[in-house]
């Protein structure tokens, strides 16, 4: 799928007109060329465009290409953000004064653009004459992709209205929905996708959704609403030898384009940099658009300038540096060795940082070999710069294991579920159960194949130590990956002042986070004036 399948986005492009500029009633001319609903929705292969259209949606820079990446990662306590954009490291840092800010709208529209590509086909291939199995799969395919979004936008925004028909008419409104309401279409969507995905696809259906992300995403969706044992049922499933599922042999596979849509993935969304299309600015998934991903731009390292008379001593910026770890993660990594001695290799590929800094990262374990940073070492790079030098930045799907550069075009695949993910949500949901004996195989899997030993006993010695322990395997197994705010909540860390001060005293950023309010973003101002939406609490 990763190229002939998004090159088919059909449904639409903009077609230039024909005609002279003396034309009479120029703008009242008919384009020939446009097709009309009742052109549409005939064939099989109008139902397939459809669903080809639907997953291009994932593309928008308010979906996976840009902005999810930071309202999950940068608003967590591992990662945070000195862009020089102040509203950009606001909005990481619970400010945001402009409810219509760009990141915000970006995020909503671009949600909201899928479920009403989802709605739309619903509504229309029903009517299609086709294949009976062709026509279940795309209607399950609409209905994982709608609650996809439904997953991102309730645990953002909250209660968010339930748009669930398909209507042209922009004077209809949807209903508001509560979380408990949106939740509950979420379980209801996935589990009527599951009986109709497949297992597998072939050739150019590569990466679309399979029952695998539909029950991934229903056991997901469970464990947000602390419902273990249904959790647990699916992604019992999910692990069962018969799925296919397994872990990939090395760590890095997760986040190369070389290695994309393996055994450990699940669901990911698929970019491209055959189709070039740089900064799209107006975020529209079009057959002209970008379909790469730009998260490593964004989050890419800054460059040193050169010595005034001293050539060779600058080097390039990979990227704007807009997003950046907290120090406190390497730590984490450094808590204990692989079985080998020496430090967790899953930290090199993680983050860029300076490993022979003891001041911030004092540790007994040996220091591994400088990573080259786009071709030169870190220390090398940053070594007449303190100020870069003493920071951390991400590693995970960056495109330095190839080029020297970054671009708004990577071609690297964002991974949304991985099979490591569900091996650790089953411990948890195992854990919460009671069941903390039959947790720890299932962590030592995710441990073993990063080259750690098995748990000690201690950290299965009660449920209560079970839960630390989790909590450290889940950052140094999928830091930097949009999970650590899904954790967050369902741990129920953002709930309370205490709690909140937990988070605060590792990162900052939350010094202005409110309860009661920051856990949720302000819904865009425009939506709630056009549609009489009521606002988050405490957003005035």
């Amino acid at each position: 799928m990763k190229v002939s399948f998004l090159a088919r986005l059909g449904l639409a492009g903009a077609l230039l007109l024909s005609a002279t500029a003396c034309e009479k009633d120029l703008l009242d001319q008919v384009n020939p060329n446009l097709p009309f609903t009742e052109q549409s929705w005939k064939t099989s292969d109008d139902a397939v465009r459809a669903s080809v259209a639907n997953y291009a949606g994932l593309q928008g820079l308010g979906m996976y290409r840009r902005w999810l990446n930071f309202a999950f990662d940068l608003r967590d306590d591992t990662g945070f953000s000195q862009s020089p954009w102040g509203e950009l490291a606001d909005f990481t840092r619970f400010v945001q004064v402009n409810y219509d800010f760009e990141v915000s709208r970006d995020i909503w529209r671009d949600h909201y653009r899928t479920i009403f590509r989802s709605n739309q086909i619903l509504a229309n291939v029903p009517g299609i004459q086709m294949d009976a199995t062709l026509q279940k799969r795309v209607l399950a395919e609409a209905r994982f992709l709608r609650a996809l979004s439904y997953y991102n936008l309730v645990s953002l925004y909250g209660n968010v209205p339930l748009v669930l028909q398909y209507s042209t008419n922009l004077n209809q409104s949807s209903p508001q929905g509560t979380e408990a309401q949106v939740w509950s279409q979420i379980f209801s969507d996935l589990q009527a996708a599951q009986a109709d995905l497949p297992v597998s696809y072939t050739g150019n259906n590569v990466g679309r959704a399979t029952k695998g992300a539909a029950t991934t995403l229903l056991g997901k969706a469970y464990m947000q609403n602390r419902r273990w044992a249904d959790a647990q049922a699916q992604f019992a499933q999910v692990i069962a030898p018969a799925s296919g599922y397994d872990l990939e042999p090395a760590y890095t596979n997760n986040f190369r384009h070389t290695t994309e849509n393996n055994r450990e993935s699940i669901f990911e969304v698929q970019f491209s940099d055959v189709n070039r299309g740089g900064n799209d600015a107006a975020g529209g998934p079009d057959a002209t658009s970008s379909q790469g991903g730009q998260r490593s731009q964004f989050w890419g390292i800054p460059g040193t300038p050169e010595i005034q008379g001293q050539p060779g001593t600058g080097f390039a910026g990979a990227g704007f540096g807009d997003g950046e770890l907290r120090p406190w993660v390497v730590r984490e990594f450094l808590q204990e060795p692989a079985a080998n001695g020496q430090r967790d290799p899953r930290l090199a590929a993680t983050a860029f940082y300076n490993r022979r800094d003891q001041t911030q990262f004092a540790s007994s374990l040996p220091i591994d070999a400088d990573t080259l940073v786009y071709g030169v070492g870190f220390v090398t790079r940053y070594r007449r710069d303190a100020r870069n030098l003493g920071r951390v930045y991400y590693r995970k799907y960056a495109t330095d294991y190839y080029r020297t550069f970054e671009d708004f075009d990577s071609p690297i695949n964002q991974r949304v579920m991985r099979f490591a993910d569900v091996l650790l949500l089953q411990a948890e949901a195992l854990n919460e159960q009671g069941q903390t004996a039959a947790a720890v195989p299932l962590i030592n899997r995710v441990r073993n194949r990063a080259g750690l030993g098995d748990l000690p006993a201690s950290a299965s010695a009660s449920q209560a130590a079970m839960r630390m322990q989790l909590m450290h395997e889940r950052i140094t197994e999928l830091t930097g990956e949009g999970v650590r705010w899904f954790d967050l909540q369902r741990w129920g860390l953002l709930d309370n002042q205490t709690t909140v001060d937990q988070l605060k005293a590792r990162d900052p950023d939350f010094t202005t986070f409110v309860p009661g309010k920051s856990r949720l973003l302000p819904i865009p101002q425009s939506e709630v004036d056009l549609n009489r939406l009521a606002q988050n609490p405490n957003y005035n």
